[in-house]
């Protein structure tokens, strides 16, 4: 089963650890960053996927993966 994840933050230094942590448990980079501005700071967002095997139960824990 293909799953998804969106992870969103702060564009900071936190937030590309976040992602690179992901990448590292084998998790890809699905499409373009996005990048907004709440009137304080930047956000970032990034898209991810993952090619595991099983069937998909809305229990998952994408974070654990």
């Amino acid at each position: 089963m293909k799953l998804y994840r969106l992870l969103t933050g702060p564009d900071d230094a936190a937030f590309c650890l976040r992602v690179t942590e992901a990448l590292n448990r084998g998790w890809q980079l699905h499409g373009q960053p996005t990048l907004t501005f709440n009137g304080e700071r930047v956000i970032a967002g990034q898209a991810i996927v993952k090619e595991v095997a099983g069937e998909f139960h809305p229990d998952i824990k994408l974070g654990e993966l």
